[in-house]
C-alpha cells in the first residue's frame, strides 16, 4: 500500500472527527451571524474521501509525502466550513465573528493572491477570504473537547462566487478527464465576470435597502434591517468600522426596540448619538442597549424577560427565578446609583446625556468629588452590571454575588448621597 492509499484508509476511519468537527464550528458560526442579522448560508461538510484521493495524488507530483502524517499535515480542508454571503460588503462582519468565535491557526488568506499572475484571463478569478481555525477547548463539553485538536477551514465568499468556484474547481482539476480546450477557459473566465458583475448588482441592491430602511418614520421589518441601519449610522457618526469585538446580538436589540415601540430610525437617532466610538472592545449592539436602558429600571425589567425568553429557547429549561429576581433587582439599584452620580454634576447633566460610566467615574474622581477607592469600587460594579446587562446565562454572576452586589451599591448611595457637614 502507497503513501496515498495508507493516508486514504486512516482518513475513511477518521471521517466522523472531521465531519462533526465541521459541524461544530458551522453551528457556532452560523448561529452567530444570524443573530448579528448577516444575512448568508452557512455549510459544513468533511472532504469526501475519493475527491481527497484525486487531490492528493495531484499535489504528490510537487511533493514528496513520506508518511500519511505528512499529508494530514499538507491537507488544511479535511474539515471545512463555507460562508455564502447575500451581500458581499459584510466580510468585515463574518471576519469580526471568526476572531471572537474561534482560535485562529494561521493569519487569513485573501483571494485573489496579489502574487499570482492569471495568464490569459481577463478577470481575477475567485474572491473569498479563507480562515484556519479551531475550536476554542473551553467553550465546548467534555465529550466534545476532543475536536479542538481538529484544524477547520473557513472560507468565505459572495453566494455567486462560491456557485462559479465550484464549477470551475470541478472542470479544471479533473486531470483524468483531460485538459479543458482553450474555448473552456474562455466561458469560464467570462462567467467570472458576469460573477464579479453580479457582486456589484449585490451591492448596489445592499444600498437601496439601506435607503429604503433609512425613512425616518418607517419600522425596522426585523433585526436584518436594523443591522443595515445601525452600520449606515455608524459610518457616519464614529467614522471607525467596528472592530473585532462585532455586532453583538442585534437580534435582542431589535426586540427590545419593538417592544418599547422606539423601532424606527427617528426613534433610535438620540441613542445612537451616545455611542462612544469604543467599537473595538465591546460590541455595537451592547452599547445601543446601554443607551436604551440608561437610568431606566422599567426598560431593564423589558430587557430581562427578553434575555429569559431567549435562554429559555436557547437551552430549553427552567433558569433559577430567585437569580433573575436578584438580577432585576442589581440593576434597579444600579440605575439609582449612576442617576445619583449624575445629580452631583448638576452644572453639566444635559451636556454629559449619554456619556458612558466609565469616563463618568473618571471625571468625578478627576473633579474629587469621589475618592479614587469609592471609584474602583463602582467600577468593579460596572462591570458586573455589563455581565448582568448582556450575558445573562452561564455566565452570570451567582445569587449571592448579586445579593453583596445589592447591599455595596445601597452602602455607595448612603454614603455619597449624604451631605457632609461642609454641606450642610
Amino acid at each position: 500500500m502507497d503513501v496515498i492509499s495508507a493516508f486514504i484508509a486512516r482518513y475513511v476511519k477518521e471521517f466522523d472527527f472531521y465531519d462533526q468537527a465541521a459541524r461544530l464550528v458551522k453551528e457556532r458560526l452560523e448561529s452567530s451571524l444570524q443573530r448579528s442579522g448577516v444575512r448568508c448560508m452557512v455549510t459544513s461538510r468533511a472532504k469526501d474521501p475519493s475527491r481527497l484521493e484525486e487531490k492528493c495524488r495531484i499535489r504528490s507530483s510537487d511533493r514528496k509525502y513520506a508518511s500519511a502524517d505528512d499529508i494530514f499535515d499538507d491537507i488544511a480542508d479535511l474539515a471545512g466550513v463555507r460562508v455564502a454571503l447575500y451581500f458581499p460588503a459584510e466580510k468585515n462582519q463574518v471576519d469580526s465573528a471568526v476572531r471572537n468565535l474561534f482560535h485562529l491557526v494561521e493569519e487569513r488568506r485573501d483571494f485573489p493572491r496579489r502574487d499570482v499572475t492569471l495568464s490569459g484571463k481577463r478577470f481575477s478569478g475567485y474572491s473569498a477570504s479563507h480562515y484556519r481555525v479551531r475550536l476554542n477547548e473551553n467553550l465546548l463539553t467534555g465529550s466534545q473537547k476532543r475536536y479542538a485538536l481538529a484544524r477547520v477551514e473557513i472560507q468565505v465568499a459572495s453566494v455567486l462566487m462560491h456557485a462559479w468556484s465550484e464549477v470551475e474547481h470541478d472542470l479544471v482539476y479533473k486531470p483524468f478527464e483531460g485538459e479543458l480546450s482553450e474555448d473552456e477557459y474562455a466561458i469560464l473566465d467570462q462567467l467570472n465576470g458576469m460573477v464579479l458583475a453580479g457582486e456589484l448588482a449585490l451591492e448596489t441592491l445592499q444600498r437601496a435597502g439601506e435607503r429604503r430602511v433609512a425613512e425616518v418614520g418607517r419600522k425596522f421589518l426585523n433585526h436584518y434591517e436594523l443591522t443595515v441601519h445601525l452600520l449606515d449610522q455608524v459610518n457616519s457618526l464614529v467614522d471607525k468600522p467596528v472592530g473585532e469585538a462585532g455586532l453583538g446580538r442585534i437580534d435582542l436589540l431589535f426586540i427590545l426596540l419593538s417592544r418599547l415601540g422606539i423601532d424606527t430610525p427617528a426613534n433610535l437617532a438620540s441613542y445612537l448619538a451616545a455611542l462612544h466610538g469604543n467599537l473595538e472592545e465591546r460590541p455595537l449592539a451592547d452599547q445601543v442597549i446601554d443607551a436604551v436602558l440608561e437610568r431606566d429600571e422599567s426598560r431593564f425589567k423589558t430587557y430581562q424577560h427578553i434575555q429569559e425568553e431567549d435562554a429559555l429557547r436557547a437551552i430549553g429549561s427552567e433558569h433559577n427565578d430567585d437569580a433573575f429576581m436578584w438580577a432585576g433587582l442589581f440593576m434597579a439599584r444600579w440605575a439609582e446609583l449612576e442617576g445619583l452620580l449624575f445629580s452631583l454634576l448638576d452644572d453639566d447633566q444635559q451636556r454629559l446625556t449619554g456619556v458612558p460610566a466609565f469616563r463618568l467615574l473618571q471625571l468625578m474622581e478627576g473633579r474629587g468629588i469621589l475618592d479614587p477607592s469609592t471609584v474602583r469600587e463602582i467600577d468593579l460594579l460596572r462591570q458586573m452590571r455589563n455581565r448582568v446587562a448582556h450575558r445573562i446565562g452561564s455566565d452570570s454572576p451567582s445569587k449571592a454575588t448579586l445579593q453583596e452586589a445589592v447591599g455595596r451599591i445601597e452602602s455607595i448611595i448612603a454614603e455619597i448621597g449624604t451631605p457632609s457637614p461642609d454641606d450642610a
